[in-house]
């Protein structure tokens, strides 16, 4: 029996980050440019709040990617749409 999966989960996702924590690299190819980021703070109310920086990434292959840092552990995951 397979195991359902959530559509759009988070992924881990290799991102090399500078000193100021601004992505340097996704998947081992360089980011071109940062299109566009934000920050999320969401279920403070709960047990388990969000925090989460996001990126929406523009690679040097032409590719477009958003990917977050968890603000409270540091990992960072993909946002797939």
């Amino acid at each position: 029996m397979t195991r359902a999966r959530r559509i759009y989960s988070p992924q881990e996702a290799a991102v090399k980050a500078g000193r100021a924590g601004v992505p340097l690299a996704f998947d081992g190819k360089p980011v071109e440019s940062i299109r566009e980021e934000w920050v999320v703070q969401d279920r403070w109310w709960t047990e388990r709040p969000l925090h989460r920086h996001y990126y929406e990434l523009a690679l040097a292959n032409g590719r477009n990617v958003t990917v977050f840092r968890d603000v409270q552990t540091g990992s960072w995951q993909r946002q797939a749409a």
